[in-house]
């Protein structure tokens, strides 16, 4: 089997445009938290998102090729370019051998609302000839392949929250077993819009807080629901030799992937947390290593009364007396939740963690749960020293995802 590294890192986020800027928003306690400017929210149950700000995607993409895709595409596209410029693979890779794996939650469902509103108001043959190509959630990772001209292995996933942990995840194991050479893998959304809030919250599953400072606040007894944010979080993963042969950076070791489902409700989790439990005990598994004082793990945490108590639950499940010896938070508290995207960016905070020893803190964290006993690194970032770093991803309909990293010496 081959080993699989991280070379390239790109960020969208509620908290910065590009990852130097994401990073250091993450580790200074900074939300991206306010109130929703995207459409009058009047009437609503929730009034809050972590929206993306001042994004501009001119450096990237030319008018008339941001025309044709969806906002989540574009976010899609520009962490890619990030990735791809960060880590030096364009014309250093066989087409063929490259592949690129990124997943949504909801793909275009901004042009499906637009399109939707012209079929009523002006009928079907005034739909845009782009609607099919924009909302397909499969499009971005297509248009990305198109951008880099990855021929190899092209998968987008779609397991809702857990999209972007199971696109890397799965990107992993097609290095791994020597199906391409490197992967473009992450997740994109681009939900903040009246159809996705109303129905998120119809569901009870947003917040219905009006400070923005006591919005998403994991493992806290006061926490609520959680806050819809957006972006996408991209990463190079990359055969090692392969790496090594063109002198790249490398960030990380990717050394374990779970994979598991519940299949026990659709959209709450399974109280007893097995599904989980098994997900982390797979990661842990196939990368041969131990959980200890070293180990960090970027929690799902979405600030929901379920999930931070079940999580809470599976971690001690699966780690055992060692789940009190790790170092656990949730950068949910500062970016929100940005659905399929979330695993992108969440595993870009674990490699960060890694390379830096800094563990980004959970903000707003003031009396926690008596349910979620264990560290989490209440308001202020920590400096430790991080051999391993998992990131946990868990998505309606059950899906329990997880990606293991751990530190490598060049």
């Amino acid at each position: 089997m081959k080993q699989v590294v991280v070379t390239g890192l790109g960020v969208i986020s509620p908290v910065g445009n590009d990852v130097d800027s994401t990073w250091d928003a993450l580790i200074s306690g900074r939300h991206g938290i306010g109130p929703l400017t995207r459409f009058d929210a009047t009437g609503l149950k929730a009034s809050l998102a972590a929206e993306i700000k001042d994004f501009d995607p001119a450096p990237y993409l030319e008018p008339s090729e941001a025309r044709k895709m969806d906002l989540f595409s574009q976010y899609a596209m520009v962490a890619a370019v990030q990735a791809m410029t960060d880590s030096g693979l364009a014309g250093n890779i066989e087409p063929s051998r490259f592949g690129v794996y990124i997943g949504s939650g909801t793909g275009g469902i901004s042009t499906e609302i637009r399109e939707t509103t012209v079929l009523l108001n002006e009928g079907a043959n005034r739909i845009s000839p782009f609607f099919v190509p924009m909302m397909i959630v499969n499009m971005a990772g297509a248009l990305v392949a198109m951008r880099f001209g990855a021929k190899g292995p092209n998968l987008p996933v779609v397991t809702a929250c857990s999209s972007g942990t199971n696109a890397i995840g799965e990107a992993f194991r097609a290095i791994k077993v020597g199906a391409a050479d490197a992967i473009l893998t992450g997740g994109a959304e681009a939900s903040i819009n009246p159809l996705a809030v109303g129905g998120f919250a119809n569901a009870m599953a947003l917040t219905k807080a009006t400070d923005p400072d006591r919005a998403s606040i994991p493992f806290d007894k006061e926490r609520s629901g959680f806050v819809i944010g957006e972006g996408a979080g991209v990463i190079v993963l990359e055969e090692l030799q392969h790496a090594r042969a063109r002198g790249a950076h490398i960030y990380a070791e990717i050394v374990g992937y779970g994979n598991t489902c519940d299949a026990y409700h659709m959209t709450a989790p399974q109280p007893d947390g097995e599904g989980a439990t098994a997900m982390i005990k797979l990661a842990f598994d196939e990368a041969g290593i131990s959980a200890d004082e070293h180990l960090y793990i970027n929690a799902h945490g979405t600030s929901t009364p379920l999930n931070d108590k079940t999580e809470t639950k599976a971690i001690k499940q699966a780690l055992g007396d060692a789940a009190y010896d790790v170092v656990i938070s949730s950068t949910k508290s500062m970016t929100g939740h940005m659905l399929g995207a979330a695993g992108g960016l969440e595993a870009i905070a674990a490699i960060k963690a890694l390379q830096t020893g800094i563990v980004p803190p959970t903000i707003g964290l003031r009396e926690p749960d008596p349910e979620c006993d264990l560290e989490y690194v209440p308001n202020q970032a920590r400096k430790m020293d991080v051999t391993a770093a998992l990131s946990i991803s868990l998505g309606f309909g059950g899906h329990n995802a997880g990606v293991l990293f751990k530190a490598i010496k060049e």
